[in-house]
Formats: structure tokens, C-alpha cells, sequence
């Protein structure tokens, strides 16, 4: 197996040479022996370490599958596997930070690929999604001069033509770009993004070898099925480098959630960018997660929460357009010294999925099942999502709760520390069933589980995950949007009186017991339940 290996790497080196030398639409000299060879080499190790962890386990058993994961000490002894099982428990952890250095050293898309990965909290073993994450703070900047020449090319005048002030030391970097604070010649403050200047050229490139090494991964490892990666990246990453686009999904968003008064999204500059170059008002706040910022300036904490998970709820079940990159970098918040209330400020349009009709029902209908605990509905919606009869395991992954939270009602209980050490290990013991999902569900369903996980992320963070409140309004903008879609399809004015009305119905439910929650956590509800109870013993 081993011999197999490196004889298909080999393969895939003269392939990607044969074809970028043949290939007028790139050039080889662009692309660079060296990345090239750094990506063959590390795939190879991490190929090679995992099979010579595997070489005393038939292929295709569930010895096989286990120990492709980290599997615990306890299943080890029951299976007879005790001697194998501890040169593997640190197979996922080296081959992660082997990825991990490869992305740093080949930056670009190496890195928004390894960022993705990173953020599948639940879904892939944790010592890839842990050592993964740092690469939110491990990318490239690009130097002065660099970014003189892209503002040169773009906007055809020098920094000091345009700029009273240019802070050399960027806000922020990213894979595909960095953030300077400016201030313009009429004195208005703000921020200019601005690409990488390989990125545009390198993108196709290095997507394609990674096409390349993942298809000479699956032939050694044939139930690995990360293709769908390669996929997402070929349909994103254009349009994620395009930040005319990116200026276009900003506005959009900011008028399709007019109504939400906390909601800040900058605005743009268009006289002043172009494909590389976005200039936008410049906010500033604390990151999301940081619950020590918020605390310090007396932001409540359970109300930015609520407010973020009205907008995604809106986002997903009501409109359809979702902002799919909601890392803590990217969402800020800020309380106003004026008004004193607090304000999400939503960074980074770039990367927007947008839900097919058909696809937004079922997703709507399958999350109001899960918090009913409909098992038959959740079966039902699950189907209809590509998730065959793995729908037990579509389940847990997109509410990150165990079969049996599942089964007695996601917003019965919070997540314990038990549960959410479960579900990270099953991450693990699942992979080959969860990358086969991922494969088969529709590929809109790809960017939601990863924003599912990272807002799961800001809420562990925040201490608010699973919060009756976020149910209650996720069933709220279910029930709008299945409404609206039912009353567009129906012609009758009888039904769609009645629909209407029964969607009045269920949202004043929804407010009651909303009223009975609040009413159970406050002083007065405690003094009126003690006393209903008193009246109750004395009668």
C-alpha cells in the first residue's frame, strides 16, 4: 500500500507538470516548482502516516473505520486492538499540523481552504478543526509596496493622491486580502480592502492541484470523499475575489434587513473600487466572541445572542441569502455612547450562499420537526435533503446535539459538557459516514452546516448556546416563511385567509409562551408561581 502511494504521487507530480506545461492558460513559472512540490510532499507524509498506522487492519472492516479516527482507549480493549490503537491516537494531530504549515507556506487558497476545514467544528475530528483555526490569525500581509501597485493598477493614482493618511499596519489579514484605515482627502474615515496581489493568478492553479492530489487520495483511501471541498472552492473563490460583488451582497443585505435597528453594515465607497480594491465606511468594535469586551462596556451579552440568531434566522428561512462567513472577525459589536444600545456591525459580503425555494421549505420544515421532536417529519425532510438513511446522523450534525437530545427535543435541555465531548468524538468515529453526507446532500447544504458551526462556536463562547429564545425565533421565521410561500402558491382567497390566520395563531403562541419564560426567570413571575402555590396547599 505504501509503495502504491508514493508511485501515485509520482504520478500526480508529472500529471500537474504534463498538464500546466500544456495548458496556454497557465504558466508554469507563475505556479512554482516549490508549491507544487510542497503540496505533492506533505500529502504523501500524511498518506504514508496514515497507512502505516492502518497496515495491520483489513481494509474496509470496522476495525478499519475506527481506527481511522481517534478511537477511545475503551473500544480498543473490547475489540483486541490495544497494541495498534496508540501509534494512532496522534495520526489526526500530526497530519493536521502538517496541513496547517502547508497552508501557511503556500498562503492564498491554500489558507481559505484550511479556514474552511477549520471551522467545521463538528464535523471533522477536532484535532483538524482545532489546529486548523489558527489560521484565522496566521495570514499573509502583503508588503507597502505591494499594496501600492494594486492601488496603482486599480484606481490609477499614488496612496498620498488619494489618502490625507494610510495606516501601513493593516486592521486585518486575510487569505485573499488585507484591511488598511484611511482617511480621505474630504476627510471621511475609512476602510480600503485590498487583494493580495498573487491570489488572482494563483487561485485556478492551486485549486486544481488540489483537485489532482484529492482524486490520487481517493484511490488509496477510496471511502474519502472530500471532492465536494474542491467543488466549493471552484464556485466560491471566484466570486469571493470579486469585490464589486462583494460591495453589491453588502447593500443588499443592508436593505433586505432594514427593519433589524442593531444591524450595521458599512457602506460602500463606489467611486473608489474596483475588483481588488473596496472601499467602505470604517467601524470598529469588539469581536463577537469576546464576552470580556462586552462585559467591561455593559453589553448584554444574551442580547446580542438573540439579535444574531434573528438575523441568521431571517437570513436562512425567511429571504434566502446568507452571509456565510460569520467568524468573530467578521461580526463586531459596539454599544452606542449615545443611545447606549448595542449595535452588530457585519463585516466581510463576500462569500453569500443563496437558497433555492424548494431547498428552503424542506430546510424549514426539517428544523420546525427537530424542535418539535417530530422523528417521523425529521425522517421525512431529511430524505428530501440527500440524506438518505444516514438521516440519524443529518440530524445531529445540524443541530450538534446527540440522537437522544434529538429524539426528546433540542430545546428541552442545554448542551452538557458530556454531550458536546460526545458529539466531538463521534466527529471522529463518524468520518467516513459524515463525508459521505456532505457528498450527497444538495451543495447549498455545505455552506449552512459550516455557519451553523461557527455560530455554535460564538455561542459556546458567548455561555448561550441553546437558549429557549433562539428556538422559539427560529420557529418564528419558519412559520413566516412556509406561510408566504403557501399563500404564494394558492389561488383561493378562502385558503389564503386561512393561512394567514393560522400563521397568526401560531406566532401569538409563540409570544405566549415566550411571555410565560420570561415571566418563570423574572422576580415576579417567581413571587406569582410561589403564591399560585400557596393558594394551591391551602386549598
Amino acid at each position: 500500500m505504501a509503495r502504491r502511494a508514493l508511485k501515485l504521487a509520482s504520478l500526480a507530480a508529472a500529471a500537474s507538470g504534463i498538464y500546466l506545461y500544456g495548458n496556454k492558460f497557465m504558466d508554469p513559472n507563475d505556479f512554482g516548482v516549490v508549491r507544487v512540490g510542497r503540496a505533492i510532499a506533505t500529502t504523501a507524509v500524511i498518506t504514508y502516516d496514515y497507512l502505516t498506522s492502518l497496515r495491520n487492519v483489513p481494509y474496509g472492516s470496522e476495525e478499519y473505520d475506527f481506527l481511522k479516527s481517534q478511537a477511545p482507549p475503551s473500544w480498543s480493549e473490547t475489540v483486541g486492538l490495544g497494541n495498534v490503537l496508540p501509534s494512532l491516537l496522534q495520526v489526526h494531530l500530526r497530519s493536521a499540523e502538517r496541513l496547517r504549515e502547508l497552508c501557511c507556506a503556500n498562503r492564498g487558497t491554500f489558507i481559505k481552504v484550511g479556514q474552511h476545514l477549520g471551522a467545521l467544528d463538528y464535523l471533522l475530528p477536532e484535532e483538524y478543526t482545532r489546529t486548523l483555526k489558527v489560521l484565522h490569525s496566521q495570514a499573509p500581509q502583503s508588503t507597502r509596496q505591494e499594496i501600492e501597485q494594486v492601488i496603482r493598477e486599480d484606481l490609477g493614482k499614488e496612496i498620498k493622491e488619494l489618502f490625507v493618511s494610510f495606516e501601513d499596519t493593516p486592521l486585518g489579514a486575510a487569505s485573499l486580502a488585507q484591511v488598511h484605515k484611511a482617511v480621505l482627502q474630504d476627510g471621511r474615515t475609512v476602510a480600503v480592502k485590498i487583494q493580495h496581489p498573487k491570489v488572482q493568478a494563483q487561485s485556478s492553479k492551486d485549486i486544481f492541484l488540489m483537485e489532482v492530489l484529492l482524486l490520487v487520495v481517493k484511490q488509496i483511501f477510496p471511502d474519502f470523499e472530500f471532492m465536494w471541498l474542491v467543488e466549493e472552492a471552484k464556485k466560491n473563490l471566484p466570486l469571493e475575489l470579486d469585490f464589486l460583488n462583494e460591495g453589491r451582497n453588502a447593500e443588499k443585505v443592508a436593505q433586505m434587513l432594514k427593519n433589524f435597528e442593531f444591524l450595521k453594515v458599512p457602506r460602500i465607497y463606489w467611486e473608489l473600487s474596483t475588483r481588488r480594491v473596496l472601499l467602505m465606511e470604517f467601524m470598529e468594535g469588539g469581536q463577537v466572541n469576546d464576552k470580556a469586551y462586552m462585559e467591561k462596556n455593559g453589553i448584554d451579552v444574551n442580547e446580542i445572542s438573540r439579535n444574531l440568531g434573528k438575523l441568521y434566522s431571517e437570513m436562512i428561512f425567511v429571504n434566502g441569502f446568507v452571509h456565510c462567513d460569520p467568524h468573530p472577525g467578521n461580526v463586531l459589536v459596539k454599544k452606542c455612547p449615545d443611545s447606549g444600545k448595542a449595535y452588530i456591525i457585519l463585516l466581510d459580503h463576500g462569500l453569500y450562499q443563496v437558497l433555492s425555494e424548494s431547498f428552503r421549505m424542506d430546510y424549514c420544515r426539517l428544523w420546525q420537526a427537530l424542535i418539535k421532536a417530530d422523528m417521523k417529519r425529521v425522517q421525512k425532510y431529511s430524505r428530501r435533503l440527500g440524506a438518505g438513511d444516514l438521516y440519524p446522523l443529518f440530524a445531529c450534525m445540524l443541530t450538534a446535539r446527540s440522537w437522544e437530545s434529538v429524539n426528546r427535543g433540542i430545546d428541552q435541555s442545554p448542551v452538557s459538557a458530556s454531550e458536546d465531548v460526545e458529539i466531538r468524538s463521534n466527529a471522529a468515529a463518524y468520518l467516513p459516514q459524515i463525508t459521505q453526507l456532505l457528498n450527497n446532500v444538495p451543495r447549498q447544504m455545505l455552506l449552512l452546516l459550516k455557519t451553523n458551526d461557527l455560530l455554535r462556536g460564538i455561542e459556546s463562547a458567548l455561555h448561550t448556546r441553546a437558549s429557549a429564545s433562539s428556538f422559539l425565533n427560529m420557529s418564528r421565521c419558519c412559520i413566516r416563511a412556509v406561510s408566504t410561500y403557501q399563500r404564494s402558491k394558492s389561488h383561493s382567497l378562502y385558503r389564503r385567509v386561512h393561512i394567514s390566520l393560522t400563521e397568526a395563531l401560531s406566532l401569538w403562541q409563540i409570544n405566549l409562551y415566550e411571555l410565560f419564560l420570561w415571566l418563570k426567570g423574572s422576580r415576579l413571575g417567581s413571587w406569582v408561581i410561589a403564591f399560585l402555590s400557596r393558594m394551591h396547599h391551602s386549598t
